[in-house]
C-alpha cells in the first residue's frame, strides 16, 4: 500500500475478514487453535497496515460483537505498548484520530478500550507527540451526550494513573485547566463522572501537583460535599482521597478532624467491603501521624468495636478458605498454591543477626499470612492491622473497652465471633501485653485448649495467637505453659488439615526462637514431630518445615549435636537434599536450612560435610558461568537466577562457621577461592554479602587457606564501604576485622585503604545500628593490631565508638575491640580526654571482662585520674551521673 493521507485509509474487504475470522478464532479454549493464532498473529505484526486493521474493527464495526471489537483494541494496545514508536507516521495519525473520534461508543466496553489505548500510547510516546489529545478530550468532557463524557472522563483517569508526572511537568501546564474542571464535575448529576472526577484528582495528592495545591480549599470543599454519596465507587474514591490527604497534607484536614474520623468510623462499616477496606486504611496511616493519639482519643472506644467486627471471617472468606473442609493433609498442593519465594541472605554479621530492613519486615503484623487463597489484603486482616497499631498508641488504655468484647467473643458458641475474638487476642498482644498479664495466665491455657477446636480455622489462628504470648510463656515456670504448649503444638504441626500445619509450622519456629535453650529438653519429641512432618507434607508447607528446623538449629546450637539427635535429623534432609536437581529453586529453603544445621552440629556435620560443600561450589560455578555466557550472548542465554548463588554461599559459611580448621582439606583440595574471589566482585548487591560473610567464616576456619590470596581479597572489601549498601558493607567491614585479627601486624600494609573510609562510616549520620557496632569493632581490632597507625584518629571516633558498644553483650568481638581501644588510649592519651566520660561509660557496661583486660580499664582510668590531679578529677567525677559513678567505684574502687 501506498502512504495514504490517513483519513483516505480504506480496508481491503478480505483482508479484514481474515482479521475478523482470527479474533473469532482467538476466542477458542482449544490450545492447538490458540497456538495458530498466536503464530497468524505475529506473521501479520510483520505488516504496518495490520495494526489499522485492529483500529478499524475496534471503532467502526459496531456490526461486531463487543468481545471481537474490545478484543482487537487489546491485540493493538499490547503491539503499541512495544513498538508504537515504529509505527510509520501515517498509521499512528489513523489510530490517534479514530480514537479521539469514536471516544463517545455506545458500548462502555469499547470506551474503556478506547481509553486504555490511548493512555498506552501516551505512555510510550509522551503527550508532546499528541498536542490535540487533552483539548479534545476536555471538549468531550463538557459534552451534553454522556457517552462522550463518561468516554473522555474514563481516558483521562487512565492518564492521570499512568502519566501523572508528565502531567504535571509538561510545560504547557495543562493540570492548570484540568484540575478546576475536573472539581467542577464533583457535583455531576450522574455518579459515574463523579466518580472518574475523584478518580483522576486522587492521582495528584500523593504528588503534591501544585495545581492541585493551589486549590485545596476547594478539593476539601467539594469532597466533604460527597461524603453522603449514595454511589459505593463514588465513596470509596471519597474515602482514598481522605487516606492521601492524611498523610500529605495532614495540616488542611485538621480543622475538619473529627468529623473526618466519625465518617471514617462509619465508612469502615460500609455494607460495600472495598468501601469499608479503603476507609480502614485510614486507621493505619492516621497511626503513623504525631497526632494521632491526640485526635483520636475522643474517638477511640467507638472506633475499637468496629474494628473487631471487622476482623470476623466473611462467609465469602470461608468458601475461598474452604474453612468448612476438615482434613486435605493428602491432597498435593498446586503449583498456583505455593507463592514465589525469595531467598534474603541471612549472613547479616556482627552484634546482630539481622540488617534493619529484615528486622522491620519481621516486626510486621502477619496475622493469617497463611490466608493467600482469599486476598493479599481484606478488611480483615486491614482491621487487624488496625487494631495492632492503635493498641501500640493507646495501650491499655483501650482494654476497658476491649476486655468486654474479648470475653464475649473468646467463648462465644459462633466459631466465627470466637475466631474472632482470639485473631484480636493476638492483635493487641504486644500494645496491651502490660495490662493483658494479669489474665495470660487463664487465656494462655485456653488459647491451648483452642488448638484442639473442630474447626480448622480456629485452630490456625490459635497457633497464631499463641506465638504472640511465646514471650511470657518461655518466662514462666516451665512446667506452667511451656510444656503443654511444645506438646499442643507438636500435635498441630502433624494436624489433619494443611492450613494448621502450617500455622502451627510458624508458630513453633517463634516459639523457638524465643525460647532457645529452654526447648533442649524437649528435642527428641520435637524431632521425632519434625521427621513425620517431612514424610507427611505437601510441598508448601514443606517451606515452612525447613524454615523451623533451621530455627529450631539456630535456638538449641550445639546441644543438636548428639548422635541420636543427628541420626533422626539428618536422613530426611539428606534425602530431600538427593531428591532436588540443581537448577530446583526448592533447593534455597533446603540450603538455608542446612546452613544453620551445619552451624549447629559442628563436628557432628562431618560425614555429610564433602558432598554439601562439593555441590554448594558447583551451585555457585554453574552461575557464574550462566552469567558470564549471558553477558557475552544474551540473546541466547537467560540471566540466571543468583538466588543460587546467594543460598550456596550461604550454606559454605555455615559450614565453614560449625565446622572450624576440618575445613583445610576440603578447601585445599578444591577451586573455592577463585571462585570466592569471582563472587565478591558480582554486580549483585546479595551476592557480595553472602561472599564477604563466607570470606570472613573462611577466615576464622583456616586462615593459612586464605592467606596466598589476601591481597586480592582486600582490594575488593576496600572497594565495597559503601554505607548506601548496609549489608554489604557491614559484611565488608566484618570481614576485614576477621582478617585483622588472623593477620595481625601485618595488616599494616593495607591500612592506608579503609582506615579513613571506617572512621568515615562511624561518624555518619542515621548510621544503622547493626552497621555501626561492626565498624566500632572493626577499628578497635585495627587499633589492637596496628596502634600506632590507628591512635592519631582517635579523638575524630572514640565518643560515637564508645556510645556504638556501650549496649552489646560481652563476647571474644568486643573483648578485641576494647583491647585495641586501650592500646590506642595508652599511645594518644589526649584523643580521649575530651570524651573521657564515654569511655568511662564504655567500659562499666562490661559484665565480666577477662581480668588482664580488666586490669587494662583499671589503669587507664587511674592513670587519667593521676595525670589530672586530685582536684579536676574530683570535679570531673562529681558531673558522672549517679549510676555510673557507683559502677566505677565498685569495679575499680575510684
Amino acid at each position: 500500500m501506498t502512504m495514504n493521507e490517513c483519513h483516505e485509509w480504506k480496508p481491503q474487504q478480505e483482508g479484514l475478514q481474515q482479521i475478523i475470522q482470527l479474533l473469532k478464532e482467538s476466542q477458542s479454549i482449544d490450545n492447538t487453535v490458540q497456538k495458530n493464532v498466536q503464530k497468524k498473529l505475529e506473521e501479520l505484526n510483520k505488516y504496518p497496515d495490520f495494526n489499522n486493521y485492529l483500529i478499524f474493527v475496534l471503532t467502526k464495526l459496531n456490526t461486531q460483537d463487543e468481545a471481537t471489537r474490545s478484543l482487537s483494541g487489546l491485540i493493538l494496545k499490547n503491539n503499541a505498548k512495544a513498538f508504537f514508536d515504529k509505527f510509520p507516521d501515517y498509521c499512528q495519525e489513523y489510530i490517534k484520530n479514530e480514537c479521539l473520534t469514536c471516544i463517545g461508543d455506545q458500548s462502555q466496553l469499547i470506551r474503556a478500550t478506547i481509553g486504555i489505548l490511548i493512555t498506552t500510547i501516551v505512555s510510550k510516546s509522551g503527550l508532546a507527540t499528541w498536542p490535540q489529545l487533552l483539548p479534545n478530550l476536555s471538549q468531550f468532557m463538557d459534552s451534553d451526550n454522556y457517552a462522550s463524557c463518561e468516554g473522555a472522563f474514563g481516558a483521562l483517569q487512565k492518564i492521570c494513573e499512568d502519566s501523572h508526572e508528565q502531567l504535571d511537568s509538561d510545560p504547557s501546564r495543562p493540570l492548570d485547566i484540568l484540575i478546576p474542571k475536573f472539581l467542577k464535575y464533583f457535583r455531576h448529576s450522574n455518579a459515574k463522572i463523579r466518580s472518574h472526577a475523584i478518580a483522576c484528582i486522587n492521582q495528584f495528592i500523593t504528588f503534591k501537583s501544585q495545581a492541585l495545591m493551589n486549590n485545596m480549599d476547594l478539593f476539601l470543599e467539594n469532597l466533604f460535599v460527597l461524603a453522603d454519596d449514595t454511589d459505593l465507587e463514588v465513596r470509596k474514591n471519597v474515602c482514598k482521597a481522605l487516606v492521601m490527604l492524611l498523610e500529605v497534607k495532614v495540616d488542611k484536614l485538621m480543622p475538619h478532624m473529627n468529623a473526618i474520623i466519625q465518617f471514617m468510623i462509619i465508612r469502615t462499616q460500609d455494607e460495600d467491603e472495598t468501601v469499608a477496606l479503603e476507609a480502614c486504611e485510614f486507621w493505619l496511616v492516621l497511626a503513623d501521624q504525631d497526632i494521632c493519639y491526640e485526635v483520636l482519643k475522643p474517638h477511640v472506644n467507638n472506633l475499637i468495636p468496629v474494628l473487631v467486627r471487622c476482623m470476623k471471617y466473611s462467609e465469602l472468606d470461608i468458601i475461598l478458605l474452604k474453612g468448612d473442609i476438615e482434613e486435605d493433609q493428602n491432597v498435593p498442593d498446586r503449583e498456583e498454591d505455593i507463592r514465589p519465594r525469595f531467598h534474603r541472605t541471612t549472613r547479616m554479621h556482627g552484634t546482630e543477626q539481622k540488617s534493619d530492613d529484615q528486622m522491620n519486615e519481621d516486626e510486621e503484623f502477619d496475622a493469617d499470612k497463611d490466608d493467600d487463597s482469599v486476598s493479599e489484603w481484606n478488611l480483615r486482616k486491614c482491621s487487624a492491622a488496625g487494631l495492632d497499631v492503635l493498641s501500640n498508641i493507646f495501650h491499655d488504655e483501650i482494654l476497658e473497652v476491649l476486655l468486654p468484647i474479648l470475653k464475649e467473643t473468646l467463648f462465644h458458641q459462633n466459631w466465627e465471633i470466637k475466631e474472632s475474638g482470639i485473631l484480636v487476642l493476638g492483635a493487641v498482644a504486644e500494645g496491651c501485653f502490660q495490662g493483658l498479664t494479669a489474665h495470660l495466665s487463664q487465656l494462655v491455657p485456653y488459647l491451648i485448649q483452642c488448638l484442639s477446636d473442630k474447626k480448622p480455622l480456629v485452630r490456625s489462628i490459635a497457633c497464631w495467637t499463641l506465638s504472640r504470648y511465646a514471650h511470657w510463656v518461655v518466662h514462666q515456670p516451665p512446667e506452667a505453659y511451656l510444656k503443654s504448649l511444645v506438646e499442643e503444638l507438636l500435635k498441630k504441626i502433624l494436624d489433619s488439615n494443611k492450613r494448621v500445619q502450617e500455622a502451627a509450622c510458624s508458630a513453633f519456629a517463634t516459639l523457638e526462637e524465643e525460647a532457645g535453650c529452654e526447648l533442649v529438653p524437649y528435642l527428641p519429641q520435637i524431632l521425632d514431630c519434625l521427621v513425620v512432618a517431612f514424610r507427611k507434607y505437601q510441598a508448601k508447607n514443606l517451606l515452612i518445615l525447613y524454615d523451623a528446623v533451621g530455627t529450631l538449629a539456630d535456638s538449641v546450637g550445639s546441644n543438636l549435636n548428639k548422635s541420636e539427635y543427628i541420626e533422626k535429623l539428618m536422613p530426611p534432609l539428606i534425602d530431600k537434599w538427593n531428591s532436588l536437581r540443581d537448577e530446583d529453586k526448592n533447593l534455597f529453603p533446603l540450603l538455608e536450612c542446612l546452613s544453620s544445621v551445619a552451624t549447629a552440629l559442628q563436628t557432628g556435620f562431618i560425614p555429610y560435610c564433602e558432598p554439601v560443600y562439593k555441590r554448594c561450589l558447583t551451585l555457585v560455578k554453574q552461575t557464574l558461568e550462566l552469567s558470564e555466557l549471558h553477558s557475552k550472548h544474551p540473546e541466547q542465554y537467560e540471566y540466571p537466577d543468583k538466588d543460587f548463588m546467594v543460598v550456596a554461599l550461604d550454606l559454605l559459611s555455615g559450614l565453614a562457621e560449625g565446622m572450624g580448621s576440618m575445613m583445610t582439606p576440603l578447601i585445599a583440595n578444591s577451586e573455592i577461592l577463585p571462585l570466592l574471589y569471582q563472587s565478591m566482585k558480582d554486580a549483585v548487591a546479595e551476592v557480595r554479602q553472602s561472599s564477604f560473610a563466607l570470606l570472613g567464616d573462611l577466615t576464622k576456619a583456616c586462615f593459612e587457606n586464605i592467606k596466598p590470596a589476601l591481597n586480592d581479597f582486600i582490594q575488593i572489601l576496600s572497594k565495597n564501604l559503601n554505607p548506601e549498601f548496609i549489608s554489604v558493607c557491614n559484611n565488608a567491614i566484618w570481614a576485614i576485622g576477621e582478617i585483622a585479627i588472623q593477620f595481625g601486624p601485618e595488616m599494616s600494609q593495607f591500612m592506608g585503604l579503609f582506615l579513613e573510609p571506617l572512621v568515615e562510616i562511624i561518624n555518619r549520620p542515621n548510621t544503622p545500628k547493626t552497621l555501626l557496632e561492626n565498624t566500632a569493632i572493626t577499628i578497635g581490632r585495627l587499633g589492637l593490631v596496628c596502634p600506632q597507625q590507628v591512635a592519631p584518629y582517635l579523638q575524630s571516633f572514640i565518643r560515637v565508638w564508645c556510645s556504638s558498644l556501650r549496649s552489646i553483650r560481652d563476647n571474644e568481638e568486643k573483648d578485641s575491640a576494647f583491647r585495641g581501644i586501650c592500646h590506642m588510649i595508652t599511645l594518644n592519651p589526649a584523643g580521649v580526654v575530651n570524651d573521657f566520660v564515654f569511655f568511662c561509660d564504655a567500659i562499666a557496661s562490661w559484665n565480666n571482662p577477662k581480668a588482664d583486660l580488666k586490669e587494662m580499664f583499671y589503669k587507664i582510668l587511674n592513670g587519667f585520674k593521676n595525670q589530672v590531679g586530685d582536684e579536676n578529677w574530683r570535679q570531673f567525677f562529681d558531673q558522672v551521673p549517679p549510676q555510673l559513678k557507683q559502677r566505677l567505684s565498685n569495679l575499680y574502687a575510684i
